[in-house]
C-alpha cells in the first residue's frame, strides 16, 4: 500500500442527464418555459473533492482515507454505495440530522456548465467531526471546496484556519483546494483576502483554479477579464504574467509553500518558495527535494484522444499531482503527470475510469504524447 494521504471536506452526488442536443450558441436555444427538452440517459456519480481527488489518489496506489459528511438518507446511501468498491468508508460520517449534498448538472454542447447544487451536509461540516488521530498517521492531509462548506468561511474562516493549524503542527503536509462561487452569495461575499491570508501559512500546497483566485483575490480584474472573455472562458483571454504569475506571487507571499493554479484546457501555472519549503519536504517525504526550491513555470495541457467531460478532471490533476510528489518523483514529472491524467480525465464521461497508472503515463508521455501549445 502507498503513502497514507487523508482527504476531507466536499461530497456529494453528480446528477448528470444527456441533453440531446446539436452544438448551440446561446442556452435560449434549448431552455425555454413551456419547451420539451430531449434528454437521454442519466449519469448518477459521486462528486466533491472527497470523492474525485481522493479516489483518483486511491486508483493512483495511495493508502486513502476519506472524511465527508453524507445525511442518512437515499444519496447518502449512493455516495457510501461507491466509496465502499474502493474499500473508502472508514472515515466518512452519517449524519441523521443533515441531508446529503447533491449537484443537477446540464452539459448542453456549446455552453458552460450549468449546475443547480444543495450543500446539504457539507454546510455542516465542522472540524471537530475530523478523526485526528488518522490525520496524524498520514503524510499528507488534502481539504477540498470550504467556499461551499458555509462552516468553513463563516467568521472569516475560523474553523479552515484552525483546522490547518492543527494539522501543519502535528507535522502533516497539508494542501488545499477551493471551488468557485456565485458573487452575490453568502460565500461570494466573504473576506476571501483575510481568510487566505490566515490560512496560506499552514497551507503547503494550495491548488486552485485561475478563476477562482481572481474572484477571491482581484475582483476588479476578474470583471475586466470578464467582459474581455465575451462569454467565453476566461482561460482563453488572461495573461500569464499579467495576470496569473501576479497571483501565484501573492499565494507565495502569503505563505503557501507551492501554487498550482489550474487554467483550465491550457494547462498549470505553477511557483514554489524557496529552500525551506523544499528542505520541509525532504525532511517530511523522505526523498530529496531540492528540485522544489524557487521554481516557477507553465505545464502545458496534452492533447486528449477525445473530449466526453472535463467533470472531476480538475481534481484527478491535483489528485495525480500530490500523489507523484509522494511518491518520490521530481517536480517536472509531477507536473507531467498532473497534465497528462487531467488530459485522460476528460476522455471519459465520468472522473475516474479513464485513469492511467503513473507507468502507462509515463510510457505515453516519453513516448512522445503531444501538447497544447499556447
Amino acid at each position: 500500500m502507498g503513502n497514507k494521504i487523508v482527504v476531507a471536506g466536499h461530497v456529494c452526488v453528480d446528477i448528470t442527464p444527456e441533453v440531446v442536443s446539436e452544438k448551440v450558441s446561446s442556452l435560449h436555444e434549448i431552455i425555454a418555459p413551456g419547451k420539451l427538452i430531449p434528454a437521454g440517459d442519466i449519469t448518477i456519480s459521486t462528486g466533491g473533492a472527497v470523492a474525485n481527488t481522493g479516489l483518483a489518489m486511491k486508483i493512483l496506489g495511495a493508502d486513502v482515507t476519506l472524511m465527508g459528511k453524507v445525511g442518512k438518507d437515499d444519496f447518502g446511501d449512493i455516495v457510501l454505495r461507491v466509496l465502499g468498491q474502493y474499500g473508502c468508508t472508514d472515515g466518512m460520517i452519517v449524519s441523521a440530522d443533515a441531508v446529503t449534498s447533491y449537484s443537477i448538472i446540464l452539459a448542453i454542447p456549446g455552453v458552460d456548465r450549468i449546475v443547480f447544487h444543495n450543500a446539504g451536509a457539507n454546510d455542516a461540516f465542522y472540524v471537530e467531526d475530523l478523526d485526528m488521530e488518522k490525520i496524524r498517521e498520514a503524510k499528507l492531509f488534502h481539504f477540498g471546496y470550504p467556499p461551499i462548506m458555509r462552516s468553513m468561511f463563516q467568521n472569516d474562516g475560523a474553523d479552515l484556519v484552525r483546522m490547518y493549524r492543527t494539522v501543519s503542527e502535528m507535522g502533516v503536509l497539508t494542501s488545499l483546494d477551493m471551488a468557485m462561487v456565485q458573487e452575490q452569495s453568502e460565500a461570494g461575499m466573504a473576506d476571501w483576502q483575510r481568510i487566505l491570508a490566515a490560512t496560506l501559512p499552514y497551507t503547503d500546497f494550495f491548488v486552485p483554479s485561475v478563476e477562482e483566485l481572481l474572484m477571491m483575490l482581484d475582483r476588479e480584474r476578474y470583471h475586466a477579464i470578464l467582459e474581455k472573455s465575451g462569454g467565453r472562458d476566461i482561460t482563453e483571454v488572461i495573461s500569464l504574467e499579467d495576470d496569473v504569475k501576479p497571483l501565484a506571487e501573492r499565494c507565495i507571499a502569503m505563505g503557501a509553500g507551492c501554487v498550482l493554479i489550474k487554467c483550465g484546457a491550457p494547462g498549470l501555472y505553477y511557483k514554489t518558495a524557496g529552500d525551506d519549503f523544499a528542505a520541509k519536504l525532504t525532511e517530511r517525504t523522505g526523498a530529496d527535494r531540492c528540485d522544489w526550491s524557487g521554481q516557477e513555470g507553465f505545464e502545458d495541457s496534452y492533447v486528449p484522444g477525445r473530449i466526453r467531460s472535463a467533470i472531476g478532471a480538475g481534481d484527478t490533476t491535483i489528485g495525480a499531482f500530490l500523489t507523484a510528489m509522494l511518491d518520490g518523483y521530481s517536480l517536472r514529472r509531477c507536473l507531467q503527470f498532473a497534465a497528462a491524467t487531467g488530459a485522460s480525465c476528460v476522455e471519459t464521461y465520468d472522473a475516474h475510469s479513464g485513469l492511467k497508472s503513473f507507468a502507462e503515463l509515463e510510457a505515453r508521455i516519453d513516448g512522445g504524447w503531444e501538447k497544447n501549445r499556447r
